[in-house]
């Protein structure tokens, strides 16, 4: 189930609505998701047209109480009403019973995953694009992808490579088979042997050993006190420090798909409001942010999805928007990524929530295939 740390909870409200209201509100929801139009009095009464004791009259009654609870909105003064983001988070906090991912959606999952998945095992950062393509065609939105920050990452190997000028191209590969490449720039030159060298011994001694355990070992390696420091350790010492302290300050690579589909969004007409959202995805240090204060270190650890709605996000031009989003983690380590679909209020709840949470699972499972191999 999602999350409900975070926004207007149902007890924050004055009042709830009774078993009749609740139906009411979900048919307003799922109506407008459709049409996208304020929902009017008849059009409840034509889907409950059979029904006991819906009739119009009292179907105004029961959205009229709605709207004076909070949970609907009326745009213009002869227009229908529309649902509010605490309408919104009433309906899914308790109205969308037990989840379910459909049939049809397991099966482009499965056969977006299932063509040649030695391709992703070799590759993980086309898995990962591939993944944020998936999420925004299934839900026709954004698909975002976050993959883990590298200092919790196990290291795998490393290279050095000399360029001119006192650079030196660090290729880092961790687990699993993720390639991270960054040019750092020190004030002594080495050569090629001793680069080769350094490499050498750290793979010897560091190899399964996250990115952040390496670095407090480097740094307790260089303030021990010794008379004399070996030429090589020495070299590792300032070759690692300087890659590790760049690496644990990375908070992992992000895959974004689908931003034009938020264009043919009749809920983004304001195009002020518009150009500052499509500004927010594509500043991939503040999507971070923002998805960090999404998926906190509690909630990674349980897997929960977590939806943000509206108002409830901290992001301005995030306020029309939901940002539905789930962690996966990599094998048994604490290395944890984000999965997201981000659209606007009018999303269809209960289905992206079972697709998101479901792909987490598959992209962990098929994250944990090199691992396990190892």
């Amino acid at each position: 189930m999602p999350n409900r740390e975070y926004g207007l909870k149902v007890e924050d409200t004055p009042n709830f609505p009774d078993v009749r209201g609740q139906t009411i509100l979900s048919a307003i929801i799922n109506e407008h998701f459709v049409t996208g139009e304020p929902v009017g009095s008849k059009a409840i009464a034509d889907r409950f047209a059979n029904a006991s004791g819906m009739s119009a009259a009292t179907i105004r009654n029961v959205m009229a109480e709605l709207e004076e609870m909070g949970f609907l909105e009326q745009p213009h003064t002869s227009a229908g009403r529309i649902p509010t983001d605490a309408g919104y988070r009433y309906y899914v906090d308790n109205l969308l019973g037990v989840l379910s991912i459909s049939s049809d959606d397991l099966g482009l999952i499965g056969d977006e995953f299932g063509l040649n998945p030695s391709e992703f095992v070799e590759c993980p950062d086309r898995l990962m694009e591939r993944t944020s393509q998936l999420l925004s065609a299934l839900s026709n939105n954004v698909g975002i992808v976050v993959s883990p920050s590298i200092a919790n990452d196990r290291l795998q190997h490393i290279e050095f490579v000399g360029l001119s000028e006192n650079r030196i191209l660090v290729v880092l590969v961790s687990h699993p088979n993720i390639v991270h490449n960054r040019i750092i720039r020190l004030k002594v030159n080495f050569t090629k042997d001793e680069l080769e060298q350094a490499a050498n011994y750290l793979n010897s001694e560091f190899v399964g050993r996250s990115l952040s355990h390496i670095r407090s070992e480097i740094l307790r390696l260089m303030h021990e006190e010794r008379s004399m420091f070996d030429k090589l350790l020495q070299n590792a010492v300032i070759l690692c420090s300087e890659s590790i302290d760049n690496a644990t300050n990375s908070e992992g690579d992000v895959y974004v798909d689908g931003t034009t589909n938020i264009l043919t969004k009749r809920d983004f007409a304001d195009l002020e409001r518009l150009r500052e959202l499509l500004a927010t995805i594509g500043e991939r240090s503040r999507l971070l942010q923002i998805l960090n204060e999404c998926v906190d270190k509690e909630n990674a650890a349980n897997g929960e999805v977590q939806v943000m709605i509206g108002s409830e996000n901290r992001t301005p031009s995030f306020k029309n928007c939901t940002l539905i989003s789930a962690p996966y983690r990599i094998g048994n380590g604490s290395a944890v990524g984000t999965l997201s679909v981000l659209g606007p209020t009018r999303i269809e709840y209960a289905r992206m929530i079972s697709v998101i949470s479901y792909v987490a699972r598959v992209l962990e499972r098929m994250l944990s295939r090199d691992i396990s191999a190892n």
